[in-house]
């Protein structure tokens, strides 16, 4: 993937949760990458319209699909992280799944599964308790 959309990103801050003790309190650590799906340029309509379907659930209803990073306590690193999980996620949204073409069993192989299940059958059959007439 070639194409490059931090001109099409924008970020927002707030104060990140967990450890940090007084620095926690007063530094805004915690990035959210903001992009905005149908105005992007570098997408095809194709490419937008797989992008809706399969992120879905991560696109807001103002059409912005939303990745918040707070792993690290570096305003700067979590940018980064969320540039990064941004293009990897948007890899896996347009990769084509490969098609699967299916495969006709070999008749000896169904025929070895029969022959086992005879065998189960009769087996099973021999621990029966004997029945008198």
């Amino acid at each position: 993937m070639n194409k490059n959309f931090t001109k099409e990103f924008s970020f927002r801050t707030s104060r990140s949760s967990g450890k940090g003790g007084q620095h926690v309190n007063k530094v805004s650590s915690r990035v959210e990458l903001l992009f905005h799906v149908d105005s992007s340029k570098l997408l095809s309509v194709k490419e937008k319209a797989l992008m809706k379907k399969r992120l879905h659930h991560r696109i807001s209803v103002n059409g912005f699909l939303s990745l918040a990073c707070e792993d690290s306590r570096s305003q700067h690193r979590n940018k980064d992280i969320a540039i990064n999980r941004f293009y990897v996620l948007l890899e896996k949204a347009l990769k084509v799944p490969k098609k699967r073409i299916p495969v006709k069993m070999p008749e000896s192989i169904n025929e070895k599964r029969l022959s086992h299940k005879k065998a189960n059958s009769e087996k099973k059959k021999m621990r029966q308790a004997v029945k008198y007439i």
